[in-house]
């Protein structure tokens, strides 16, 4: 069988233990390395004052990693600049934040150049690649450039903006035409998909040939819509665990005669947590009755300290959790907790099922496995209430949950006040829907479509023009 090389911005290995705080991305990718031999190839996480290409050779629970160290320039303007600062916020629709710089837009080509040079020793002739994130769109281009004709995918995992918002990216048909070098690209949902599609339709004189084939810029591209999913059967396991147990037992003694409202997020402008903040504000000014029967614990760890957009969102989250709090706490009582660290992922199995309602509610995120993983760590029998934005790509999947507009205080509000007086047979119902389809279309669904899509068929002349 061919080996499965899976390449990354960054490499994180999970231990496999629980005690790791690794997001959602690192956990399905180590899955997917799990069911295929193989190896997981990108960055270190270290900084080298020169760099050399040199690799570090590790396994770890049962998965290689192949990773090189990159130059502190190269940190600067391919991951701070050109990753999130520009590409980050303009495919979440912040245009506002979007930073445009040629000297970004050199270190992000320069790395992926890097990427490829160092990566392509390793290939062998059967191996599959399969290429993730926003990072290293043009790496396929690069190998191709090096002679490697393997079969290449690549998935993202952020939503891609409609044709509007991307053209606002300076040079974004050089972007676009070096994703028709994969074999296959993939999206978290068809509407993303259908964004991508139309993109070539308007700007790269493209057509549909079939259904999941395009052409554009004289060439023709597999596309696909892969929702990703969660080790739904490992997280069900770790819920069960002495730390998931002592951790939910600590939060019900916390929150003893009171509902648990949780949210964790990674400390990001994309995830609504200002609206989140202001939505429950709302909740408690319009409920007064309620408001000592409730705790809403947040649950956001820093991330890309060096962006400012990220500083300055912890400073407007600080102040709002202040003054919502000011306002409504007594003595011996405080509405929310702002907790700004990372949790191991038994212990947020414990915090989710100890909560009576999991409130996510970003702006707009690719999928979300945050609000798959709470519907795992439920008590079938005492199930609590997910509330979702519509806008994350999860919601397709989701409809059980209580979906709102996450732009809109009132409509939080409301959902808020709906989840926790609902009736424990209708919770069931709909954690039972729910949980089946994040069994269903668990992240092992997600890699077997996505490999066997991208190894079923040889593309229709990838590299050569169509007539």
């Amino acid at each position: 069988m061919s080996r499965l090389i899976v390449v990354s911005n960054r490499v994180n290995l999970p231990s496999g233990d629980g005690e790791e705080s690794v997001g959602g991305l690192a956990m399905a990718l180590a899955a997917a390395l799990k069911e295929y031999s193989g190896i997981w190839f990108g960055w270190s996480g270290k900084t080298t004052d020169t760099f050399t290409g040199g690799l570090n050779i590790e396994t770890v629970g049962g998965v290689t990693a192949a990773t090189v160290d990159l130059e502190e320039v190269d940190l600067d303007e391919y991951y701070n600049g050109y990753a999130n600062k520009t590409l980050w916020p303009l495919f979440h629709y912040r245009n506002d934040l979007a930073a445009f710089d040629r000297a970004f837009d050199k270190g992000y080509t320069r790395v992926n150049e890097r990427f490829a040079r160092t990566l392509a020793p390793l290939i062998e002739p059967d191996d599959i690649i399969w290429v993730h994130d926003y990072h290293l769109i043009p790496l396929a281009k690069e190998l191709r450039a090096l002679g490697i004709k393997n079969r290449i995918g690549f998935f993202l995992h952020i939503p891609w903006p409609a044709r509007q918002v991307m053209i606002n990216l300076p040079r974004h048909r050089q972007l676009v035409e070096a994703m028709f070098d994969y074999d296959l690209v993939g999206f978290q949902t068809a509407e993303y998909q259908q964004a991508f599609e139309e993109y070539v339709l308007s700007e790269a004189d493209g057509s549909i040939l079939r259904p999941g084939c395009v052409k554009g810029f004289g060439r023709v591209l597999e596309v696909g819509a892969f929702p990703i999913g969660i080790d739904a059967e490992d997280f069900a396991r770790m819920k069960k665990s002495a730390r998931a147990r002592r951790m939910r037992d600590l939060m019900t003694a916390c929150t003893v005669f009171r509902h648990l409202i949780v949210g964790v997020d990674r400390l990001d402008y994309s995830k609504g947590l200002e609206e989140r903040f202001l939505g429950f504000e709302q909740f408690l000014q319009r409920n007064p009755d309620l408001r000592r029967e409730v705790l809403m614990l947040q649950i956001a760890p820093v991330s890309r300290e060096a962006v400012e957009a990220y500083q300055e969102i912890r400073g407007r989250l600080d102040g709002l959790s202040g003054r919502i709090n000011g306002e409504f706490a007594d003595v011996d009582w405080a509405p929310l907790r702002w907790v700004n660290r990372n949790y191991r992922r038994d212990e947020l199995a414990g915090i989710y099922g100890a909560a009576r309602v999991g409130l996510v509610t970003p702006l707009r995120d690719g999928m979300n496995l945050v609000a798959k993983e709470y519907v795992a760590a439920q008590n079938p029998d005492d199930p609590g209430v997910l509330i979702l934005s519509r806008f994350a790509g999860a919601a397709r999947q989701m409809p059980d949950a209580l979906l709102v507009n996450p732009n809109s205080p009132e409509e939080v509000a409301d959902a808020l006040k709906r989840a926790l007086a609902m009736e424990r047979p209708e919770r069931i119902r709909r954690w039972t829907t729910l949980f089946e389809s994040v069994q269903r279309e668990d992240v092992a669904a997600w890699r077997d479509a996505f490999v066997e899509a991208l190894i079923g068929k040889p593309a229709e002349a990838r590299s050569a023009l169509v007539v």
